[in-house]
């Protein structure tokens, strides 16, 4: 994989015959309408390229390739150029029909192989009923796993596919927080003065960290000490992060005009999906007195007074929804067996897991079709501050309210 590519977007290459779903496909994946889409085979004359942010990778590039058994005048031509998108491919995935494995398959295969690309095949399983054992069978013993969907069907299986090939210095953002505070600039970081030493104190110290690996200032307070430290500094704060357990204080201490969030949801962003997370935080208000959520903490660290997430979320998700929850802890490296126990599941920062376990952890909520969100977006939204937190992150913040909207409007009678 070039070093260039991986510098500026992730670049998936979608391969395949003429005709078995490649610009469908790329369509389905980009929610945009396919460039160059026919009944009839072979439409994309040269490689298409596509742009976009797919979440939970950020930036990629879909490069759309000319069908491999392209037999035109251009044929030659097209497939020349289709080759030569396998040298900037840092995810390939290879469209199969109801057909299954041919020579020009084989070939792609061995072309990945030899240039040690990850490959997705995709089986667009036209007819269902149609029994697909023996392509199975070839893929699993070159030691592939396919997925096998009905396009655009099958768009979820196909995300999380992707996501699991990734490589790591796409997947694992090294930043937390140095694109939303320039370097010369600062950001206040508030902490309680009970806030749990040990493992707990290890998101503080990694932002710290991010901040001055990219030569900006932190300043640190107790939240009762907010307001007198933003009126020493010389010039407003690029941001001010605070623990979700002084949320609701920091936001009353800290100016409209000066960007603020938790901890959390930094580390929702870095560890997971902000843009999932923030859509999930919908569904507390779906919630009744006596639904069952789940909160998932990633260290067992020993409560201290009230613990936020112990104590404090389920105490005011409490007051919000009008009566007290069933709640049920996770602790470590367990997590729930089956999400569809719960109304609703609720992640720490998970500064102790690595991305790709929390992106299970999600994509295992939303294949049971259960909202997954995060402990900062949980306070933010059950204290009435959800968009001034979620502010930093306006893809998420816009996400968030056409979501809303849509539901505003399905609730309204008529």
């Amino acid at each position: 994989m070039s070093a260039a590519s991986r510098g500026v977007h992730l670049h998936i290459g979608i391969f395949g015959r003429r005709g078995v779903g490649k610009s469908s496909l790329l369509a389905a994946l980009t929610k945009q309408p396919a460039s160059m889409v026919s009944p009839d085979p072979g439409p994309t004359a040269e490689p298409v390229e596509q742009p976009m942010e797919l979440s939970p990778l950020g930036p990629v590039l879909f490069v759309d390739t000319a069908g491999i058994d392209d037999i035109a005048a251009l044929g030659a031509a097209r497939v020349a150029a289709t080759t030569a998108v396998l040298d900037r491919t840092d995810v390939a995935v290879l469209v199969l029909s109801d057909e299954g494995l041919g020579g020009l398959e084989l070939g792609l295969l061995d072309a990945f192989e030899q240039r040690r690309i990850p490959v997705l095949p995709v089986l667009n399983q036209v007819d269902p009923a149609k029994p697909a054992d023996a392509t199975l069978d070839r893929l699993l013993h070159r030691g592939l796993k396919p997925v096998v969907a009905s396009l655009p069907s099958g768009m979820p299986e196909i995300r999380e596919a992707l996501v699991g090939l990734a490589p790591d210095d796409f997947l694992n953002s090294p930043t937390l927080l140095s694109d939303l505070v320039p370097p010369g600039e600062c950001a206040v970081l508030v902490v309680p003065g009970d806030a749990p030493t040990g493992p707990a104190m290890l998101p503080r110290a990694q932002v710290i960290r991010d901040l001055l690996e990219h030569d900006a200032y932190a300043v640190v307070v107790k939240e009762r000490d907010l307001g007198p430290a933003l009126a020493r500094l010389a010039r407003k704060p690029a941001l001010v992060v605070t623990d979700s357990q002084a949320f609701l204080r920091v936001a009353g201490d800290t100016p409209p005009d000066v960007p603020m969030t938790a901890f959390s949801m930094l580390f929702a962003r870095q560890k997971g999906d902000v843009l999932a997370f923030a859509l999930g935080a919908l569904a507390i208000d779906g919630l009744r007195p006596g639904d069952r959520i789940a909160l998932a903490e990633a260290c067992s660290h020993h409560p201290v007074g009230e613990d936020v997430g112990r104590g404090r979320i389920p105490r005011w998700l409490g007051e919000y929804v009008g009566g007290p929850l069933e709640v049920e802890q996770v602790l470590g490296r367990d997590f729930v067996d089956d999400p569809r126990r719960f109304q609703l599941v609720i992640h720490c920062g998970s500064c102790m897991l690595d991305r790709r376990e929390v992106l299970r952890r999600i994509f295992a909520c939303q294949r049971a079709d259960v909202p997954i969100t995060n402990y900062g977006m949980a306070v933010a939204y059950s204290l009435g501050i959800f968009e001034r937190a979620l502010a930093p992150f306006p893809s998420a913040l816009a996400a968030y309210r056409h979501a809303a909207a849509l539901r505003q409007k399905r609730r309204r009678p008529g």
